[in-house]
């Protein structure tokens, strides 16, 4: 049978956060049609898990915007992100909240990667974090030093 390669959305996401000043910040490398587009953003009183986060929702509502159809790939180092895609039947049978009847952590954007998850074709594919360059492209730890150099600055580069 022949097999005809499909196309694919490469995405490398990560977020950093000041845990003193609670200062954010994402970013984002997205591959398509031989482009490299570089996403990023701050957020103040945030946590580092919410920058996770919101870098990997950039990133798919740049793709669904921009009407791009091909599945994504997301290559993150954040295992919370991760697991919230094996976690959505349980999410949703307690209504998003936990034991306790509160809201879950962040339940507002896990609500929207939820809603992505369930319209596009996505994988999350689990990268070591701050891994050193080889001979191989490490986006991952472009948008590491960029999500870093942002924090580090409290201020977007050009």
């Amino acid at each position: 049978m022949l097999r005809i390669p499909q196309e694919v959305i490469t995405v490398y996401t990560d977020g950093s956060c000041h845990t003193v000043h609670k200062t954010g910040a994402w970013a984002v490398i997205l591959l398509t049609d031989g482009k490299k587009i570089v996403l990023k953003g701050m957020a103040e009183h945030t946590t580092n898990q919410r920058m996770e986060l919101t870098a990997v929702l950039n990133a798919l509502e740049y793709v669904e915007q921009n009407g791009l159809t091909h599945p994504v790939q997301i290559y993150t180092d954040s295992q919370y992100v991760i697991d919230i895609q094996t976690r959505i039947p349980h999410l949703q049978r307690n209504n998003y909240l936990t034991k306790k009847g509160k809201p879950n952590r962040n339940v507002d954007l896990v609500r929207k990667l939820v809603g992505y998850l369930q319209r596009m074709n996505i994988v999350f594919i689990k990268v070591i974090s701050h891994l050193k360059k080889d001979d191989t492209e490490n986006f991952n730890r472009e948008v590491d030093k960029m999500a870093r150099r942002i924090v580090r600055g409290g201020r977007l580069e050009g």
